[in-house]
């Protein structure tokens, strides 16, 4: 009877010490918060969101993320709680519960970005992975019941929050009026589609005091009389630039192209093709930046939130120009006075020109991540392998963001002049997110 109850727990001894204690290894690794990341991003590519709803799908996965990283650890991070614009504070970490934080900052991502992107399920299997490999790697079972519940308090925070910045109302808000005068926006080939989220600048900023606390500066007087005219010159720039692109500058506008939805039409034929958006791209080289870094998890994790953070703002901001200003774009100006067969480069996006969108956000972003990072930070951009386009190598943030600038004006969607204001405008966007947030001690 001894001998069988000691081969028993000997059994027991052997099975048990056969079980992996490894989940600190697998899911603290930084990559894996970055795969995460990159997850959302084929599900907001999928779903064909509009660039400025991808930037809210992802900012507020970002913030969940952070919140539990916060809650863990509140030596180094402080919660974005009672800081961002209708945020109140966050449920407190249960006290004497054991609780995974990295592994429940992935579930809480993951939970909210499903939330907000609606497709319901859409991250069900990759979720499903996270919790097996938790158990699989030896987490004990208290640990992961108290991780999950911590990640869905601060999941469910977050949803109730959202719901609350103005989106649905949006949703059902007056179509935008197009007025076909000299100068104004009107839809352009091949989709000419109606004007997109012309309501976005009343989303609710998160830092910002209102859409219009940066509203970019008056554009160049609408002018094709006056060959001496400052819009007349920019006009002619962008056509004579975009009739004699270099094989660079080919590369360059088709690398920061991020359109989302393009319509490619073939005599009869019509077919869509989907890149990440501009928000997109950028949620790409801040996993880069942070693997390249060395980053830790939390900081990992604190640099997708202070990111997404200030593009949200920044495209809010930008939003408010463009349909304050309501410009025409560069084809619709030169098809009518110049040349009725020109076209640009890459298909003009179906929204006013003056400000640019993706040089806002790019630069937006750019001073977020040299905040993070810092400057000189030096890196190989590979997110647009994925789309068959070759990588590019910068010295820095800010110069990628200037790059951009270049991109849209070699892709004829933007003037020059647009995008340089632009740039500007980011920067003071991410200037307050950075002057007015406590968020890592």
């Amino acid at each position: 009877m001894k001998l069988s109850l000691i081969a028993g727990c000997f059994a027991v001894l052997l099975v048990s010490c056969q079980v992996k204690r490894d989940y600190e290894t697998v899911l603290h690794d930084p990559l894996l918060y970055c795969n995460t990341v990159h997850e959302l991003n084929q599900v907001v590519m999928g779903n064909n969101f509009t660039p400025v709803v991808a930037s809210r799908n992802y900012t507020y996965a970002a913030i969940a993320g952070y919140e539990v990283i916060a809650g863990g650890d509140p030596a180094h991070y402080h919660s974005l709680g009672n800081q961002l614009h209708g945020l109140g504070q966050l449920p407190a970490v249960p006290a004497g519960k054991p609780i995974d934080f990295p592994y429940a900052a992935l579930l809480a991502y993951c939970r909210v970005g499903e939330a907000v992107t609606f497709p319901e399920g859409s991250m069900k299997e990759y979720v499903d992975s996270i919790n097996k490999m938790a158990a699989d790697h030896g987490m004990p079972n208290d640990m992961i019941t108290n991780s999950q519940a911590y990640a869905g308090e601060i999941a469910n925070a977050i949803i109730a929050w959202s719901k609350k910045d103005n989106y649905l109302q949006t949703r059902s808000a007056s179509k935008f009026t197009v007025i076909d005068t000299p100068g104004r926006w009107v839809p352009t080939p091949p989709m000419y589609a109606q004007a997109v989220e012309p309501h976005w600048a009343e989303i609710r900023t998160l830092v910002l005091d209102s859409a219009a606390q940066f509203r970019a500066e008056e554009p160049p007087v609408y002018n094709m009389t006056d060959k001496k005219s400052k819009y007349f010159t920019e006009v002619m720039l962008i056509k004579h630039a975009v009739d004699s692109l270099t094989p660079e500058q080919k590369h360059i506008a088709e690398f920061w192209d991020d359109n989302p939805f393009k319509l490619n039409v073939s005599g009869h034929v019509m077919f869509s093709t989907k890149k990440f958006s501009p928000t997109g791209h950028w949620m790409s080289i801040t996993g880069i930046a942070a693997k390249q870094a060395k980053a830790g998890f939390s900081t990992t994790v604190y640099a997708f939130a202070k990111t997404s953070i200030a593009f949200f703002d920044a495209f809010i901001q930008c939003w408010d120009s463009k349909y304050h200003y309501n410009t025409a774009r560069p084809e619709t100006v030169i098809n009518k006075y110049i040349d009725a067969d020109w076209h640009p480069y890459l298909q003009t996006p179906a929204f006013p020109e003056y400000t640019c969108g993706h040089s806002t956000i790019s630069s937006a972003a750019a001073e977020a991540l040299t905040n993070v990072f810092g400057d000189n930070f030096a890196y190989t951009d590979s997110t647009e392998l994925e789309f068959g386009i070759k990588s590019r190598s910068f010295p820095s943030f800010r110069a990628a963001a200037i790059e951009n600038n270049w991109a849209r004006f070699y892709g004829g969607i933007h003037f020059h002049n647009s995008c340089l204001v632009s740039n500007e405008c980011g920067k003071k966007v991410t200037g307050l997110v950075v002057e007015r947030l406590q968020m890592k001690k």
